[in-house]
């Protein structure tokens, strides 16, 4: 055999080589594909898995808001000490009868006069008082959990003031009767612009233009209420204040102060002063501390305050003070921390708890008596100057921030409420028919034929000891009566709050801003 030419050897072998080398890769391919459709597969049904695990913690409500309910025919309650918040009634109303049926209260009249259709329940009211549900104007909900903690309070009302996409879709499950918690009424997002009070989860305006958009954004999608707040520049809240005009909404929140140059309040003024802000139509005003920095230039004092007060009570808003809102401030720093474990702190939102852990060590860490402690006291003074001028107050709390239990801080509202100089009577027309008529909750705040059967029996006289009202022994919402058993489920599920569930709230917020 002739020998093979110089290098063809080499060559076949190369050739060889690289066939096998080729099939070797393929079936390397081959193997990687194979492995990466499993871990495909893998991710997929982990994706899938995740998805409907966070689709259950968004839908796996407390039981006490959606489990089946039979709403009873009706209510007798015999023989109860009433306040009944009827304008130009007694105060209290010894031996009384109160009938409702449905969602409805029909008849009252005196003890033992009126009868229980078949089929009612009686229940005896002898030492108890019962009361128009209390409403807390000014909350912040970040999870349904938090509407039995109010219900298990006597708090059968609330409005929202800084609303997210899940709130419209929460006040539509109220309203057809799926879930069954308090009335609920909310503002959009809070419109603010660039400054010192600026946070995330706002809608930051700086110009009329945006603010117009914000406006017409908020209405389309279903909101009827806007909140604004404090950094606002003139001409975003002139823009504001014409489009709700145009569109028929409402406004409230705190009055705008415009760019906050340094100084400001002491040494210079506000570039947008306090008094421009009245008669504008706003809903509310909130918070008594911000009327104090804003309208005092934070400035204890009480002929300038008594003045202010005359001042709004001409111009005709309504106040929200919140005195409780401040005042856990004081007790955080005062109790070194330990007022934040204080009982109903469980059922705070965890996602607030979790991002507002720095404010509680801070907070906890204060020197009270230089600044917070006066001041507090200074609220509870111009609280009471603003009831002596005759200005309209409702009873609202901040609850959804921390330190603020919901459904009891109302209680403390309103013993601060009468620390600060109102009558007992005085601050339940505060958390009842005022805030009814003030917010619009239809047919509500008043115990009387015709008003919707928002009740709360008391063991206590809250007459004698306004914080009576914090520990109900039966609550009627919507027709719904909640015995003591009913209401211990409440409690329950307060604490059934959900991290996760807050988390995705708070996202979608975000998303759509």
């Amino acid at each position: 055999m002739p020998p093979s030419p110089i290098g063809a050897v080499d060559v076949g072998a190369r050739a060889g080589n690289g066939a096998a080398v080729f099939q070797r890769r393929g079936i390397d391919i081959l193997m990687a594909v194979g492995i990466l459709g499993r871990v495909g597969i893998g991710l997929a049904v982990l994706v899938a898995v995740a998805t409907a695990w966070l689709w259950l913690i968004i839908r796996d409500l407390p039981d006490a808001l959606t489990r089946d309910r039979t709403r009873p025919v009706g209510v007798l309650i015999d023989n109860v000490r009433l306040v009944s918040m009827v304008p130009g009634a007694p105060d209290v109303e010894e031996a009384r009868a109160v009938l409702v049926m449905g969602d409805r209260i029909v008849e009252v009249g005196a003890a033992g006069a009126l009868s229980a259709p078949e089929g009612v329940p009686v229940v005896d009211g002898a030492g108890r008082t019962l009361i128009p549900g209390l409403i807390d104007a000014h909350i912040h909900l970040g999870d349904e959990a938090e509407l039995a903690a109010y219900l298990a309070h006597g708090v059968t009302g609330v409005r929202n003031m800084s609303g997210y996409p899940f709130h419209l879709r929460l006040s539509e499950r109220i309203v057809t009767g799926e879930l069954l918690a308090p009335d609920f009424i909310t503002t959009g997002p809070i419109l603010n612009g660039r400054g010192p009070n600026e946070t995330i989860l706002q809608r930051t305006i700086a110009s009329g233009d945006e603010a117009r958009a914000s406006v017409q954004a908020q209405h389309d999608a279903g909101y009827r209420a806007l909140k604004i707040y404090s950094n606002l520049t003139r001409e975003a809240f002139e823009a504001i204040i014409d489009e709700a005009n145009r569109l028929g909404m409402s406004v409230a929140g705190h009055s705008p102060e415009g760019v906050r140059t340094k100084g400001v309040p002491r040494e210079r003024p506000f570039d947008i002063p306090w008094e421009q802000s009245l008669g504008r139509g706003l809903t509310t005003l909130e918070h008594i501390e911000t009327i104090v920095w804003h309208g005092l230039r934070d400035e204890l004092d009480e002929d300038r305050m008594r003045l202010l007060a005359a001042r709004l009570s001409a111009s005709g808003e309504v106040v929200t003070p919140t005195l409780i809102a401040h005042r856990r401030l004081v007790l955080i720093a005062e109790t070194k921390g330990e007022y934040l474990s204080g009982p109903g702190s469980d059922t705070i939102n965890p996602l607030t708890r979790f991002f507002e852990r720095g404010s509680e060590r801070r907070w906890s860490g204060v020197d009270a008596s230089k600044y917070e402690r006066p001041h507090a006291d200074f609220f509870l003074t111009a609280t009471r100057l603003l009831h002596e001028a005759g200005v309209p107050l409702i009873a609202g709390t901040d609850s959804g921030s921390f330190g603020l239990v919901p459904g009891a801080s109302l209680a403390r509202e309103l013993e601060l409420l009468v620390a600060a100089g109102l009558s007992p009577h005085d601050a339940l027309a505060a958390a009842t028919r005022s805030s009814a008529q003030a917010l619009g909750f239809e047919r509500t705040g008043v115990a009387a034929p015709g008003y919707r059967a928002n009740l709360v029996l008391l063991k206590g006289d809250p007459l004698t000891r306004i914080g009576a009202v914090e520990s109900p022994s039966g609550v009627m919402i919507g027709g719904y009566w909640l015995d003591d058993d009913g209401l211990e489920d409440m409690r329950r599920s307060a604490r059934d709050t959900s991290f996760v569930r807050s988390l995705w709230r708070a996202l979608e917020m975000k998303l759509s801003n």
